[in-house]
């Protein structure tokens, strides 16, 4: 329902607002006018995450007067905002981060990008902004994709990064719910998100004074403010020598995430188990695309137990001076899977011996994922349907070929 601002299921809104308007916009109604002038394509080999952008985004407007405008694919091009715009004083926006991959066929694959339009309707609606049919936005990124395709980078260690944005533009001082709201989706061609590489193994700074989520907040949601609040912290984590921060919870030191990613930790626990363990979704973890299928992957291998469960720091130093633990690993859409092997915690360095063990669990599921992403070879099984290719992954293809 055009106006509506409460969350709503797949398909689009169902209610909410007094005055029944038109639904959500339509990819049907999406205009392109595309840029006419195009700069010069990178070196997949050089990218720095997040500094390149391609030469077209996509933009649709909202207000509560007139609900959501027709989506336009346009230049890339500066927002021009009111100075009081509601997401630059009171944070009332969000994102989401997924990725367009060329695949050893010459055809551009997006990896189970419905996860990523669940979870941005949910944070839309904590964030008190407009509401919009899912497969309608999905539909207007492959346009979008499919436009920039010369984008996509000829390689399989990098890939065009899709960053989807809505953002409250209510030109007013007051905390409330906007009235205007603009959805605007950029491209940018990535390489690894670390500058030491893709595959190398960071070091974690652990304390409690500085906490990424609480209960009751915003933590399992994929909003602005819970990432810019994160920057003083990360800094003085480099100042002392480490890449990431690992973000504790609570008097006991719960191990939540690791930076922007989830933690996975695979150990032989407190009961002799071979375990895979990651903390659970209760409300201050991002419930990530990557968690879940790393997930899926190993309860389909059924070759050891696999775990949703709180992990403190006294856990993990137990488990380290016992010789139990075989590697940690943070995973997400920018790294896909990066291993661990220090955490500096209450002045001690921690070693954790991932690279060691190979890391053969998770260069494994790097592996499997990566084969997914860019050969789309592999099955997936779930719940829902026995047997079935990657959710998302033939949502759309497009035949790449060389200017």
């Amino acid at each position: 329902m055009k106006g509506c601002q409460n969350e709503c299921p797949a398909g689009g809104c169902t209610g909410g607002a007094a005055k029944q308007v038109t639904e959500s916009f339509k990819a049907a109604d999406l205009i392109i006018n595309p840029a006419t002038t195009f700069k010069e394509k990178p070196d997949p080999s050089g990218l720095v995450f997040g500094t390149v952008f391609t030469d077209n985004m996509l933009t649709v407007e909202w207000s509560l007067t007139s609900g959501w405008e027709k989506p336009y694919i346009r230049p890339l091009e500066n927002l021009s905002l009111h100075p009081a715009s509601s997401s630059f004083h009171y944070a009332l926006e969000l994102f989401e981060g997924m990725k367009a991959y060329r695949g050893v066929d010459g055809k551009i694959r997006l990896f189970r990008p419905t996860l990523n339009m669940d979870r941005m309707v949910r944070s839309a609606a904590q964030a008190t902004l407009p509401c919009f049919d899912k497969e309608e936005l999905l539909e207007c990124i492959r346009k979008l994709v499919e436009v920039e395709k010369e984008w996509v980078p000829y390689s399989t260690s990098a890939s065009l990064y899709i960053r989807p944005t809505l953002i409250g533009t209510e030109p007013s001082l007051g905390i409330k719910k906007p009235t205007k709201a603009l959805l605007y989706v950029i491209l940018s061609p990535v390489g690894p998100y670390f500058a030491s590489g893709s595959f190398n193994p960071i070091s974690l700074w652990a304390d409690p004074k500085y906490v990424r989520a609480w209960k009751g907040g915003t933590g399992d949601c994929k909003l602005g403010g819970n990432y810019g609040s994160s920057v003083y912290a990360q800094q003085e984590a480099m100042e002392l020598g480490c890449q990431q921060v690992l973000w504790l919870y609570g008097e006991d030191h719960q191990i939540t995430e690791v930076g922007t990613m989830n933690l996975f930790l695979y150990w032989e626990n407190e009961d002799g188990e071979e375990e895979l363990a990651t903390p659970p979704l209760d409300g201050i973890i991002l419930p990530g695309v990557t968690r879940q299928s790393i997930l899926e992957l190993a309860r389909k291998w059924g070759e050891f137990k696999v775990s949703e469960r709180y992990i403190t720091m006294s856990d993990l130093t137990a488990a380290l001076e016992e010789n139990r633990v075989k590697e940690m690993f943070g995973a997400g859409t920018a790294c896909v899977v990066c291993p661990i092997s220090k955490i500096l915690y209450k002045g001690k360095n921690l070693h954790i011996p991932t690279m060691e063990n190979g890391p053969q669990l998770a260069t494994r599921f790097l592996n499997q994922l990566t084969d997914i992403q860019v050969r789309d070879s592999l099955l997936w099984y779930d719940n829902n349907n026995e047997k079935g290719e990657i959710e998302g992954m033939n949502g759309f293809s497009v035949t790449g070929s060389r200017n």
